[in-house]
């Protein structure tokens, strides 16, 4: 890294979140061409499905999509509209309060996220999972969430 002055550990952590990022893009990108060519299915679509498998019902209000998905609602909404033209998702009014829209699974949504997961947790598995041993794999997990949990 040349000689940037700062101390060896700090350099450290830099070269440890240069690794992150880069390991993420091509993992996102070797995953995502997968996904992409056995299933049709774009990896941002995958990430949809899967932030409304995990909700209550299976559905989330846009505001709360756009949140967990890190987006604005302005660009959530255009996206869910090409989701939604697929026949994955559909929009339903929030009965509670009759402003808000529910952005629920599909049958067909539902079923192309339950293939689509099987075929996307392997290549998990075989391009990230198995080149870290279960201690890595742990303090990773506990280093990310303070990350998280400090953001």
């Amino acid at each position: 890294m040349g000689d940037t002055g700062l101390p060896a550990s700090d350099v450290d952590r830099i070269e440890a979140w240069r690794l992150l990022i880069t390991t993420q893009r091509r993992l996102i990108d070797r995953l995502g061409d997968e996904l992409s060519s056995k299933f049709d299915l774009p990896i941002e679509w995958y990430d949809v499905l899967l932030h409304l498998y995990e909700a209550d019902h299976q559905q989330l209000r846009m505001h709360e999509l756009a949140e967990s998905l890190l987006v604005s609602r302005s660009a959530l909404t255009r996206f869910i509209d090409k989701v939604e033209e697929a026949g994955l998702v559909e929009r339903l009014p929030a009965d509670e309060d009759g402003r808000g829209t529910y952005v629920t699974l599909t049958a067909s949504g539902l079923e192309t996220f339950k293939d689509a997961g099987r075929f996307h947790r392997k290549g998990i598995l075989e391009l990230f999972g198995k080149h870290l041993t279960d201690d890595e794999v742990e303090a990773l997990r506990t280093g990310l969430r303070r990350v998280l949990d400090n953001d």
